[in-house]
């Protein structure tokens, strides 16, 4: 005999205040915490290696990477975090692929983690992660880094996350946390999608609301157009969506991911709908969407297609966006009282290798220049103070206070460095000292052995000596 499920009414779980992570109590112990506690503790990130044990397909394009740590540790980590991976996409002999994804999992689950990867055809590294990293394969990584996460406790605990295409990864992550900790909490999820089958974890979500009163999730099409049976939100991002699905949105924390043009709109909707820019949290690579436009019609002009390709990046800046994108070359000229500072590279010059070199400096006969290889001597010289920065590459020489960033002096005098985070998190303006001392002050965005190797990060490091720098 089957007995007939029926609905009764079923009073709201009794919970604590807020919602605390696991680790926060460890923090603020004034005792030393046991060992294992401490190895739960998000404290810094570090260099690891990790093994993939399981791979999930996601619907839109991504894949869900399993991973433990080989040396069987924990992964500490914060809810919206990200992992920078090597992947050895030219070969084990060649310089690994740095790429930076977040970890969609929850940490409150240390013994493994994910991260979900969308794959982009026309990218270099996401269709060779989909192809090639299975069960069994070790990968170089690098974490945790980032700070856009939830915090430690919030007694409030009332947060409206917007997430578009790839950026409901560190979202996910998010959801998983809040749902598996005890606590009172009031969550709004809004996601963006581009087709009704391409919202990953879509299944999970939608458990995850029928069972946490505390989690209540919206879709949206954005402008596609709505198939039938759809019953979800359509259009772009709007105020009048916002007021719909979070009429007290200036109450909440607002943490939103997705691509550039996505996050500028939301910015713009927050402050109409009253939030102010202290409660709003955005996950951001690889700079604003005007910023990137403008160096894609660049990239295009240089290669004749300009019209083509600025059509198709104006239509949406969605159809290029991949996981988490790698880092672009921007720069901003300077100016001074005259203008413009103008920078500019080295020309091309044929060199014969028959030729005899360069005089050797006097009084060091068996020193000798390597053949074709700039003097410094020579370079412009643009800027004011104390340290001399000398661009090998672009051919100048900068001026620059030991107080100022490296990063900011060189990309305002002209030298392309590729930037994203420009908070030492992510990696991407990483260059080579050829010699001279800088103070570093990064927050994981390289690797012990890149440093012994000459490299450094102009983000977050100042000059102590005059540098001699290949860029």
């Amino acid at each position: 005999m089957i007995e007939l499920l029926t609905e009764t009414a079923v009073q709201e779980p009794q919970r604590i205040r807020g919602l605390e992570m696991p680790w926060n109590r460890v923090m603020g112990s004034t005792e030393a915490p046991a060992r294992a506690a401490r190895a739960l503790g998000p404290w810094h990130p570090q260099e690891f290696m990790a093994e993939c044990v399981e791979t999930v397909p996601e619907v839109g394009g991504m894949m869900t990477f399993v991973f433990r740590r080989c040396d069987g540790a924990p992964l500490a980590f914060r809810p919206g975090q990200y992992v920078n991976v090597a992947f050895p996409v030219d070969g084990e002999d060649r310089d690994a692929a740095d790429r930076s994804y977040s970890l969609s999992s929850s940490p409150t689950k240390p013994w493994t983690f994910d991260i979900t990867v969308k794959c982009d055809p026309t990218g270099r590294v996401s269709p060779w992660v989909h192809q090639n990293v299975k069960p069994g394969t070790v990968l170089d990584m690098l974490g945790p880094v980032g700070a856009f996460h939830l915090p430690d406790v919030d007694r409030r605990a009332r947060y409206l996350l917007l997430a578009a295409g790839a950026g409901i990864t560190p979202i996910m992550s998010m959801v998983r946390t809040i749902h598996s900790l005890p606590g009172q909490a009031d969550v709004v999820v809004l996601y963006h999608g581009a087709a009704a089958g391409d919202f990953a974890f879509h299944k999970e979500l939608a458990y995850i609301a029928s069972v946490d009163s505390r989690v209540k999730v919206f879709y949206s099409l954005g402008d596609r157009s709505k198939p039938e049976g759809w019953e979800g939100l359509t259009g772009r991002l709007t105020a009048a969506m916002l007021d719909e699905v979070a009429p007290d949105a200036n109450g909440r924390q607002v943490y939103a991911c997705g691509p550039e043009g996505y996050l500028n709109t939301a910015t713009e909707l927050l402050r109409k709908v009253g939030v102010d820019d202290t409660s709003i949290y955005m996950e951001f690579f690889s700079g604003d969407r005007q910023t990137l436009l403008e160096y894609q019609a660049e990239v295009a002009l240089a290669g004749d297609i300009a019209e083509e390709i600025a059509e198709e990046i104006a239509q949406s800046a969605e159809d290029y966006y991949e996981g988490q994108p790698a880092a672009f070359g921007l720069y901003e000229p300077g100016y001074d009282a005259e203008g413009t500072l103008d920078a500019t590279g080295l020309p091309l010059e044929a060199v014969d290798l028959d030729a005899p070199g360069p005089e050797a400096p006097a009084g060091d006969p068996d020193v000798r220049p390597e053949a074709g290889s700039p003097d410094a001597s020579s370079f412009d010289t643009v800027g004011t103070g104390s340290l001399t920065l000398s661009f090998m590459r672009t051919g100048i020489n900068v001026r620059i206070d030991p107080s100022e960033h490296i990063l900011g002096v060189a990309q305002r005098a002209g030298v392309r460095i590729g930037a994203n985070c420009k908070e030492g998190m992510c990696g991407s303006c990483k260059v080579v000292k050829l010699s001279g001392e800088v103070d570093m002050n990064h927050q994981g965005g390289i690797r012990a052995r890149e440093i012994d190797a000459g490299k450094f990060l102009p983000c977050c490091s100042t000059a102590r000596t005059d540098l001699v720098i290949d860029a």
